[in-house]
Protein backbone atom coordinates (compact mmCIF):
# COMPACT_ATOMS: atom_id res chain seq x y z
CA UNK A 1 0.00 0.00 0.00
CA UNK A 2 1.29 3.13 -1.06
CA UNK A 3 1.53 5.62 1.38
CA UNK A 4 0.92 9.54 0.38
CA UNK A 5 1.47 12.72 2.56
CA UNK A 6 -0.95 15.60 2.58
CA UNK A 7 0.47 19.31 3.77
CA UNK A 8 -2.45 21.48 3.39
CA UNK A 9 -3.32 24.57 5.92
CA UNK A 10 -7.04 24.08 4.60
CA UNK A 11 -8.92 22.14 6.83
CA UNK A 12 -11.49 21.37 4.11
CA UNK A 13 -9.06 20.76 1.40
CA UNK A 14 -6.87 18.71 3.01
CA UNK A 15 -9.46 16.34 4.24
CA UNK A 16 -11.20 16.21 0.91
CA UNK A 17 -7.66 14.88 -0.39
CA UNK A 18 -7.27 12.74 2.35
CA UNK A 19 -10.57 11.05 1.82
CA UNK A 20 -10.22 10.38 -1.61
CA UNK A 21 -6.95 9.01 -1.17
CA UNK A 22 -8.47 6.34 1.34
CA UNK A 23 -11.26 5.68 -0.90
CA UNK A 24 -8.62 5.02 -3.29
CA UNK A 25 -7.15 2.25 -1.07
CA UNK A 26 -3.81 4.67 -0.20
CA UNK A 27 -2.52 5.16 2.95
CA UNK A 28 -2.99 8.48 3.65
CA UNK A 29 -1.01 10.75 5.99
CA UNK A 30 -2.35 15.39 6.87
CA UNK A 31 -0.31 18.00 7.88
CA UNK A 32 -1.65 21.23 8.79
CA UNK A 33 1.44 23.06 8.29
CA UNK A 34 5.13 22.89 7.25
CA UNK A 35 6.82 21.94 10.10
CA UNK A 36 4.21 19.51 11.21
CA UNK A 37 4.69 18.03 7.47
CA UNK A 38 8.75 18.06 7.75
CA UNK A 39 8.10 15.80 10.94
CA UNK A 40 5.64 13.60 8.95
CA UNK A 41 8.01 13.07 6.14
CA UNK A 42 10.82 11.78 8.54
CA UNK A 43 8.50 9.24 10.26
CA UNK A 44 5.85 8.28 7.86
CA UNK A 45 8.49 8.03 4.96
CA UNK A 46 5.49 8.39 2.15
CA UNK A 47 6.14 7.33 -1.14
CA UNK A 48 4.47 10.98 -2.20
CA UNK A 49 4.01 13.97 -1.08
CA UNK A 50 1.52 16.77 -1.92
CA UNK A 51 2.21 20.11 -0.08
CA UNK A 52 0.82 23.37 -0.81
CA UNK A 53 2.78 26.60 -1.22
CA UNK A 54 1.25 29.43 0.76
CA UNK A 55 1.58 28.42 4.47
CA UNK A 56 1.81 30.98 7.59
CA UNK A 57 4.48 28.63 9.32
CA UNK A 58 7.11 27.32 7.09
CA UNK A 59 6.10 27.82 3.29
CA UNK A 60 6.48 24.97 0.44
CA UNK A 61 9.51 25.46 -0.74
CA UNK A 62 11.07 25.78 2.59
CA UNK A 63 9.51 22.23 2.92
CA UNK A 64 10.83 20.63 -0.03
CA UNK A 65 14.44 22.50 0.14
CA UNK A 66 14.32 21.26 3.98
CA UNK A 67 13.20 17.21 2.90
CA UNK A 68 15.61 17.61 -0.13
CA UNK A 69 18.47 17.96 2.28
CA UNK A 70 17.84 14.65 4.21
CA UNK A 71 19.13 11.69 2.75
CA UNK A 72 16.29 9.65 3.93
CA UNK A 73 13.23 11.88 2.07
CA UNK A 74 15.53 13.61 -0.51
CA UNK A 75 13.91 10.87 -3.68
CA UNK A 76 10.51 11.21 -2.11
CA UNK A 77 8.46 12.65 -5.34
CA UNK A 78 6.86 15.76 -4.16
CA UNK A 79 4.06 17.60 -5.82
CA UNK A 80 3.59 21.38 -5.34
CA UNK A 81 -0.31 22.73 -4.80
CA UNK A 82 -0.71 26.35 -5.07
CA UNK A 83 -3.70 28.87 -6.11
CA UNK A 84 -1.41 30.10 -9.08
CA UNK A 85 1.54 29.31 -10.44
CA UNK A 86 3.92 31.80 -12.53
CA UNK A 87 7.28 31.32 -14.50
CA UNK A 88 9.20 32.58 -11.62
CA UNK A 89 7.21 30.31 -9.48
CA UNK A 90 8.11 27.00 -11.83
CA UNK A 91 11.99 28.16 -12.07
CA UNK A 92 12.10 27.86 -8.28
CA UNK A 93 10.66 24.82 -7.55
CA UNK A 94 12.43 23.08 -10.78
CA UNK A 95 15.71 24.15 -8.90
CA UNK A 96 14.59 22.64 -5.63
CA UNK A 97 13.64 19.19 -7.20
CA UNK A 98 10.12 20.01 -7.28
CA UNK A 99 8.37 17.30 -9.90
CA UNK A 100 5.06 18.64 -10.49
CA UNK A 101 2.90 21.35 -9.71
CA UNK A 102 -1.26 20.90 -9.13
CA UNK A 103 -3.13 24.25 -9.67
CA UNK A 104 -5.96 24.91 -7.23
CA UNK A 105 -8.76 24.58 -7.21
CA UNK A 106 -8.49 21.20 -8.87
CA UNK A 107 -10.70 18.08 -9.43
CA UNK A 108 -10.41 15.27 -7.39
CA UNK A 109 -9.68 13.63 -10.56
CA UNK A 110 -6.76 15.81 -11.53
CA UNK A 111 -5.59 15.23 -7.49
CA UNK A 112 -5.93 11.09 -8.44
CA UNK A 113 -4.32 11.15 -12.11
CA UNK A 114 -1.15 13.61 -11.01
CA UNK A 115 -0.32 11.55 -8.32
CA UNK A 116 -0.75 7.80 -10.01
CA UNK A 117 0.98 9.44 -12.69
CA UNK A 118 4.36 10.71 -10.80
CA UNK A 119 4.31 7.33 -8.93
CA UNK A 120 3.99 5.43 -12.53
CA UNK A 121 7.14 7.79 -13.41
CA UNK A 122 9.53 7.41 -10.07
CA UNK A 123 8.73 3.38 -10.43
CA UNK A 124 9.89 3.40 -14.19
CA UNK A 125 13.09 5.52 -13.04
CA UNK A 126 13.62 3.09 -10.37
CA UNK A 127 13.14 0.10 -12.61
CA UNK A 128 15.10 1.43 -15.59
CA UNK A 129 18.31 2.85 -13.12
CA UNK A 130 18.62 -0.87 -11.76
CA UNK A 131 18.46 -2.40 -15.03
CA UNK A 132 21.56 -0.62 -16.37
CA UNK A 133 23.56 -2.20 -13.25
CA UNK A 134 24.59 -5.46 -13.45
CA UNK A 135 23.59 -7.67 -10.07
CA UNK A 136 27.46 -7.75 -8.89
CA UNK A 137 29.67 -5.21 -9.47
CA UNK A 138 26.99 -2.11 -9.66
CA UNK A 139 28.33 -0.93 -12.50
CA UNK A 140 26.70 0.03 -16.11
CA UNK A 141 25.80 -3.03 -17.89
CA UNK A 142 28.06 -3.94 -20.85
CA UNK A 143 27.01 -3.61 -24.29
CA UNK A 144 28.44 -4.86 -27.25
CA UNK A 145 27.45 -1.39 -29.21
CA UNK A 146 26.18 1.90 -28.52
CA UNK A 147 23.10 3.62 -29.64
CA UNK A 148 22.11 6.65 -31.33
CA UNK A 149 20.40 7.26 -27.62
CA UNK A 150 23.64 6.62 -25.63
CA UNK A 151 25.80 9.12 -27.75
CA UNK A 152 22.88 11.73 -28.08
CA UNK A 153 21.41 12.18 -24.97
CA UNK A 154 23.09 12.89 -21.34
CA UNK A 155 23.10 10.59 -18.94
CA UNK A 156 19.99 12.58 -16.83
CA UNK A 157 17.46 10.05 -14.78
CA UNK A 158 14.86 12.54 -14.05
CA UNK A 159 14.63 13.24 -18.15
CA UNK A 160 15.19 9.31 -18.85
CA UNK A 161 11.28 9.12 -19.67
CA UNK A 162 12.03 12.17 -21.93
CA UNK A 163 14.49 10.82 -23.89
CA UNK A 164 13.08 7.38 -24.21
CA UNK A 165 9.79 8.72 -25.91
CA UNK A 166 11.45 10.77 -28.06
CA UNK A 167 13.99 7.66 -29.37
CA UNK A 168 10.54 5.46 -29.83
CA UNK A 169 8.66 8.29 -32.15
CA UNK A 170 11.12 11.22 -33.42
CA UNK A 171 10.17 9.20 -36.87
CA UNK A 172 6.52 10.42 -36.49
CA UNK A 173 4.38 13.66 -36.21
CA UNK A 174 6.01 14.56 -32.26
CA UNK A 175 5.44 18.16 -30.24
CA UNK A 176 6.15 19.12 -26.73
CA UNK A 177 2.82 18.80 -25.22
CA UNK A 178 3.08 14.68 -26.96
CA UNK A 179 6.14 14.70 -24.99
CA UNK A 180 5.14 16.38 -22.27
CA UNK A 181 1.85 14.09 -21.81
CA UNK A 182 4.23 11.07 -21.84
CA UNK A 183 6.52 12.26 -19.35
CA UNK A 184 3.53 13.43 -16.49
CA UNK A 185 4.64 17.15 -16.77
CA UNK A 186 2.36 20.32 -18.10
CA UNK A 187 4.30 21.54 -20.92
CA UNK A 188 5.61 24.83 -19.12
CA UNK A 189 7.22 23.07 -16.35
CA UNK A 190 8.80 20.78 -18.50
CA UNK A 191 10.40 23.44 -20.87
CA UNK A 192 12.22 24.48 -17.84
CA UNK A 193 12.95 21.54 -16.34
CA UNK A 194 15.10 20.14 -19.73
CA UNK A 195 16.09 23.54 -20.33
CA UNK A 196 17.65 23.66 -17.08
CA UNK A 197 19.42 20.61 -16.94
CA UNK A 198 20.58 20.35 -20.71
CA UNK A 199 20.76 23.87 -21.74
CA UNK A 200 18.63 22.73 -24.84
CA UNK A 201 15.01 22.80 -25.68
CA UNK A 202 12.39 19.42 -26.25
CA UNK A 203 11.69 20.61 -29.40
CA UNK A 204 15.81 20.96 -30.13
CA UNK A 205 16.53 17.18 -28.68
CA UNK A 206 13.62 15.99 -31.47
CA UNK A 207 15.37 18.01 -33.68
CA UNK A 208 18.57 16.49 -32.74
CA UNK A 209 17.61 13.00 -33.08
CA UNK A 210 16.26 13.22 -36.05
CA UNK A 211 19.20 14.93 -37.71
CA UNK A 212 21.17 11.89 -36.77
CA UNK A 213 18.87 9.61 -38.04
CA UNK A 214 19.56 11.88 -41.56
CA UNK A 215 23.25 11.39 -41.32
CA UNK A 216 22.75 7.59 -40.74
CA UNK A 217 21.13 7.21 -43.62
CA UNK A 218 22.54 9.66 -45.96
CA UNK A 219 25.98 8.08 -45.79
CA UNK A 220 25.05 4.34 -45.20
CA UNK A 221 22.06 4.49 -47.70
CA UNK A 222 21.39 5.18 -51.22
CA UNK A 223 17.62 6.55 -50.25
CA UNK A 224 16.13 9.66 -52.16
CA UNK A 225 16.57 12.84 -50.18
CA UNK A 226 12.44 12.36 -49.88
CA UNK A 227 12.73 9.35 -48.24
CA UNK A 228 15.69 9.73 -46.00
CA UNK A 229 13.41 13.05 -44.97
CA UNK A 230 10.27 10.64 -44.44
CA UNK A 231 12.22 8.11 -42.75
CA UNK A 232 14.03 10.92 -40.21
CA UNK A 233 10.15 12.52 -38.89
CA UNK A 234 9.80 14.74 -41.66
CA UNK A 235 6.85 14.32 -44.00
CA UNK A 236 8.01 17.68 -45.90
CA UNK A 237 10.90 17.16 -47.72
CA UNK A 238 11.53 21.04 -48.63
CA UNK A 239 11.50 21.73 -44.69
CA UNK A 240 13.52 18.92 -43.90
CA UNK A 241 16.21 20.46 -46.20
CA UNK A 242 15.89 23.58 -44.91
CA UNK A 243 15.96 22.16 -41.14
CA UNK A 244 19.54 20.22 -41.99
CA UNK A 245 20.66 23.44 -43.59
CA UNK A 246 20.60 25.29 -40.65
CA UNK A 247 21.72 22.50 -38.51
CA UNK A 248 25.05 21.54 -40.66
CA UNK A 249 25.29 24.29 -43.05
CA UNK A 250 25.02 22.55 -46.07
CA UNK A 251 22.21 20.88 -47.95
CA UNK A 252 21.30 16.99 -47.55
CA UNK A 253 22.93 15.95 -50.68
CA UNK A 254 25.96 18.05 -50.08
CA UNK A 255 26.90 16.51 -46.52
CA UNK A 256 26.35 13.09 -48.53
CA UNK A 257 28.75 13.74 -51.42
CA UNK A 258 31.34 15.04 -48.40
CA UNK A 259 30.59 12.20 -46.27
CA UNK A 260 31.31 9.37 -49.20
CA UNK A 261 33.88 10.81 -51.12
Amino acid sequence: MKTILVIEDELQTRNIFLKCLEFEGFRACGACNGGEGIELARTCQPDLIVCDILMPDIDGYAVLATLRRSLNTVAIPFIFLTAKVTMADLRRGMELGADDYLTKPCTVEQFLSAIATRLQRYEALVTLHEGSRTHTGGQPAPSSQSSPMDSIFPPCPQLARVFHFIEAHYHKPLNLNDVAREAGYSPAYLTNLVQKQTGRTVKQWIIARRMTQARTLLKTTTQSIRRVAELSGYPDAGYFTRQFRQFHGVSPLTWRQQSVH
